[in-house]
């Protein structure tokens, strides 16, 4: 079925808008962080062995360079051979079991990762699948393949890892000023000099970053949504010959992103070798310093290696910060957006007491309908006043945009009126669940959609249980086993992407064999012969003909010949009922419908 968007509505507008909700980030969004841990909570088992093995390779972080720093003193100094093969001996026993932890401790965290991710893309899927249809109106499709995709992966990086490593890191530079004050204070605070120096680096590095990071998010996202929009549109682009214009316009979206990474990037490239010459700088600092000390015999020579050890190893968790640092802005600004799409509620929502739809005869009544799409834009719908009979074929005619799809779209309850009822054997819509509401209907689009998979799971979709001989019916019910049978695999031909190894006629014929399948109370047809063939709209009105005995359909009408038989035409302009009857009154009133008809039979 098609839908009417309202101005500012669809992919265009989404592209537009994207970025512009942006807000300032935060390195650290507590209401993130902890709506995120959510997802990790059936895995604490796990991330609480992946602590501890965290505190066990600290500590073991920790001892090596001490151990080395025994070794020196007692036993090379002193000539002890037999204590300095004990010493060996335990120093590679502490590396082999620092090696151990920290393998274990990635892979507990990689197993945890990859559940984390698939649990955070199937609740968002989930959820999409939830959200009215009036937010997919709104929302370009590549942007929400983005933030399903991209954001997801950055705050997974975040809530798995980076996290933990953040611990760790502080852990660990807290036991190494702990341990080198412990040691010798004075060494210890020469070569803490350079600690306001890298202080003062990172400030500068954090304020320049948070926008940088955010801006890659919008830039990555906005390129997605530009292929997802352009590789759709591609018959249209290379019809019109527009191939270098979306091309310019392409690398126009490209190279902002690039940009945008480049001066992310440019930071981190600053940033990174910033801590690294502030660590030879210490390292300098140890040797003159430590040097002299020793050969004052103020410290052992064995607390001067220590401190070299310790030194680099300060630095290390210094630039392993920068890189959670990176990841955490990453994630930060991606999980702003995941949290705003889960936090999306459903325009049409369930009602707390809704009731299971009972199986229905087909009465369709309008009370006093007026619809907006959005609370901003123009009323679509003014009024509307409407007695469909149970059975009866009643079809809308109007020029575009007058209101005849938002009419359709209101019956299954696709969007909220704004005031008024829509009643079907007398019940209020609203107070049913929308899923038995939707198992009374069959929609049967103007441009058919069919997945990819085979012809039989197309079919099926409608209807998972069926079984192949209720297959083979719907699809002879439909007009479509001829042509099905033809194929050379049959019903288990492959149907590629957008279906484009079949002609628009046969994914027509297929979309009425899917309907078919329902056996629904209400047919709901937006011009099923539109875009096909003579031949084929005999085979599409024969088979409608006979799926419409007996049940409610509501028709779309563009070709005005397909709805003379019908039992209730209403003719649709500016949003209201401008008429309504049988195709031999109208004709006789002189209005828009005979106007419409001369239009298409007598010029």
């Amino acid at each position: 079925m098609s839908f009417s968007f309202s101005p500012g509505m669809g992919p265009r507008g989404a592209i537009d808008r994207f970025g512009q909700t942006a807000a300032e980030g935060r390195l650290f969004d507590r209401a993130v962080v902890l709506q995120m841990l959510v997802f990790i909570r059936p895995y604490w088992r796990r991330m609480l062995v992946s602590i501890v093995l965290m505190l066990i390779v600290t500590g073991l972080s920790l001892l090596t360079p001490y151990l080395i720093k025994v070794a020196i003193d007692q036993y090379i100094t002193g000539g002890d051979v037999a204590g300095l093969g004990r010493m060996a001996v335990l120093i590679g026993l502490a590396y082999l079991a620092l090696y151990g932890a920290t393998a274990t401790q990635q892979y507990l965290l990689g197993w945890v990762s990859q559940r984390v991710l698939a649990d955070l893309r199937e609740n968002l899927f989930r959820h999409l699948q939830s959200l009215s249809l009036g937010y997919h109106d709104r929302t370009i499709i590549g942007v929400t393949v983005s933030r399903v995709i991209n954001d997801v992966a950055a705050i997974n990086d975040l809530l798995t890892q980076g996290l933990i490593s953040l611990f760790g890191d502080l852990l660990v530079l807290a036991g190494i000023v702990v341990v080198m004050l412990s040691m010798s204070t004075r060494l210890a605070l020469y070569t803490f000099a350079v600690l306001p120096l890298m202080a003062v680096l990172t400030y500068l590095f954090s304020s320049k970053a948070k926008g940088a990071f955010r801006l890659t998010r919008e830039r990555i996202a906005a390129v997605v949504g530009f292929l997802a929009e352009h590789i759709n549109g591609m018959r249209v682009i290379q019809a019109f010959a527009q191939e270098t214009a979306v091309q310019d316009n392409f690398e126009d979206v490209n190279d902002a992103n690039r940009q945008a990474y480049v001066d992310a990037m440019r930071l981190s490239f600053i940033f990174l070798p910033g801590i690294e010459f502030l660590g030879i700088l210490s390292t300098a600092i140890v040797i003159y310093f430590g040097g002299r000390a020793v050969a004052d015999e103020q410290v052992t020579l064995g607390i001067m290696v220590a401190f070299l050890a310790y030194v680099t190893r300060f630095f290390q968790p210094i630039q392993e910060l920068s890189r959670i640092y990176t990841t955490m802005q990453s994630a930060m600004a991606g999980g702003e957006q995941v949290m705003r799409l889960l936090n999306t509620k459903p325009a049409v929502l369930d009602n707390p007491d809704a009731a299971e739809m009972p199986n229905v005869r087909g009465e369709i009544v309008f009370e006093e309908v007026s619809f907006r799409y959005r609370e901003d834009s123009p009323e679509v719908l003014h009024q509307v006043n409407l007695h469909i009979e149970p059975g009866q074929t009643v079809a809308f005619v109007g020029p575009t945009g007058a209101g005849k799809t938002t009419i359709a779209n209101l019956i299954p309850r696709f969007y909220e009126v704004t005031s008024g009822a829509v009643l079907i054997d007398g019940l209020d819509v609203r107070n049913v669940t929308q899923q038995s509401l939707h198992r009374q209907m069959g929609l049967v689009p103007q441009d058919p959609f069919l997945f990819a998979g085979t012809i039989a799971e197309n079919i099926r979709f409608g209807r998972l249980d069926a079984t192949d001989q209720q297959v083979r019916e719907a699809a002879q019910l439909a007009n479509a086993a001829g042509f099905i049978e033809a194929l050379p695999e049959g019903y288990e031909t492959k149907i590629l992407e957008g279906a484009v190894n079949l002609s628009v006629g046969q994914r027509q014929l297929l979309c009425i064999a899917r309907a078919a399948l329902v056996q629904p109370n209400i047919f709901i047809l937006d011009e099923a012969t539109a875009s096909v063939d003579t031949v084929t709209e005999v085979l599409i009105q024969e088979a409608l003909e006979r799926l419409m005995t007996g049940r409610t359909a509501i028709i779309i009408a563009h070709r005005l010949s397909t709805i003379r038989n019908a039992d209730k035409i209403c003719v649709v302009l500016d949003g209201r009922i401008a008429a309504e009857g049988r195709h031999e009154v109208l004709m006789g009133q002189s209005g828009l419908y005979q106007e419409l008809y001369e239009k298409q039979f007598m010029l």
